[in-house]
């Protein structure tokens, strides 16, 4: 029987990458190996015929002379001798080679390294801070590379010895019956080697825990919940792998005057009964210094005046928000004999006028006695 194209077999193009030949053939002995097709021989057949189509395509050599003159450029090529045409290659090993990449997080043998963990620290900050931005420093504790042993765990002046365990791969493989799976060493936690006479200082981990000072830039126009990272401010990695990257989370405290609405500001101006009724200026406080409010006459207690540009601007954004001024019209209080003798005038005064005086007064008073007619109060 003529023999088929070993790009057919593979069912592969013929400018497939070294990539592409690999995986079709993993597929195909996954598929077709004898451990799991025992009483096929047919399954036998094509095992032998993928492996032999892998063993001359993988060589970039044979492959060449295969691609000019055929088979008979590679006869004999493809190891079909020795242990029924398998070669040395187990299911297991197969299934391992397919998996390993995955449970080994892409690495094929030596020490394993491992990212350092992100770290949070939470900066408090004064409205005023936060709007126009500041430069601060931070305590923050964390575990950093021992320079005593310069992060290997190993005394000064010996180094670490290659793990017995895993022959400094860092990684072993776990045979269950047909399943093979690559995991970290347990003896030397994936590092690929062994301490014999641990560092003082670190105590043989390569990490110390140390609290260091670190600026933070803080950006105009932060708002309570922003982060700022700071890349490579985290803890040292293990085995050499990267520091991890520190968060600072903003939190706004609250503001005696103002609250904060994005790039909006709010706030409630207490006006005397006497400039809400007649009319007047109150001086009014923004971040950017006093302003004058011009109160009209007849003013209501819960009236809001927008002052247009009087907020603040937010990050990556330079217009400024507006200022939201709420009318709190005062009550006297403590008052004298006098002044309760002339507000009583002065309110006897104003009723008499009805509706011309108290619109709201009147309009809420026609409102309850409809209400009343209607349930048949």
């Amino acid at each position: 029987m003529a023999k088929r194209d070993y790009y057919d077999v593979l069912g592969i193009s013929k400018t497939a990458s070294a990539d592409e030949i690999k995986k079709a053939y993993r597929r195909l002995a996954m598929k077709f190996h004898p451990d799991r097709n025992s009483d096929d021989s047919e399954a036998e057949t094509k095992f032998k015929e993928a492996k032999e189509a892998y063993e001359v395509l993988r060589d970039s050599d044979q492959r060449s002379a295969y691609d000019q003159f055929g088979h008979d450029a590679v006869r004999g090529a493809g190891g079909m001798g020795g242990q029924g045409g398998f070669g040395a290659e187990g299911f297991g090993d197969i299934f391992g080679d397919v998996f390993g990449d995955i449970f080994s997080g892409g690495r094929r043998g030596g020490p394993q390294v491992f990212r350092g963990a992100d770290l949070g620290y939470e900066l408090r900050l004064d409205l005023e801070n936060a709007v126009s931005g500041d430069t601060v420093q931070i305590d923050v504790p964390s575990q950093v590379t021992c320079e005593t042993c310069d992060g290997s765990g190993a005394k000064k002046g010996t180094q670490p010895v290659q793990c017995t365990t895993c022959n400094g791969a860092g990684q072993v493989r776990m045979q269950q019956g047909f399943f093979s799976i690559q995991q970290s060493c347990p003896a030397c936690k994936g590092a690929g080697t062994m301490i014999s006479d641990p560092c003082a200082t670190c105590h043989g981990r390569g990490r110390v825990r140390k609290t260091r000072t670190l600026s933070v830039k803080v950006p105009a126009g932060v708002d309570d919940g922003d982060r700022i990272r700071l890349s490579g401010e985290g803890e040292a990695g293990r085995n050499g792998g990267p520091p991890g990257d520190l968060y600072v989370e903003v939190r706004v405290n609250p503001h005696k005057l103002f609250n904060r609405d994005g790039a909006d500001l709010s706030c409630e101006v207490p006006v005397s009964f006497a400039t809400a009724t007649l009319g007047g200026e109150v001086e009014l406080p923004t971040l950017d210094g006093n302003v004058s409010l011009k109160v009209p006459a007849g003013t209501q207690s819960g009236k809001v005046f927008r002052l247009r540009g009087k907020g603040v601007t937010i990050v990556r954004d330079p217009r400024k928000g507006d200022l939201f001024a709420q009318v709190a019209v005062e009550t006297p209080v403590n008052l004298t004999g006098e002044q309760k003798d002339l507000l009583s005038k002065f309110d006897s005064e104003v009723q008499s006028g009805g509706d011309r005086h108290s619109p709201r007064a009147d309009n809420w008073i026609d409102t309850v006695k409809r209400f009343f007619d209607r349930i048949g109060h």
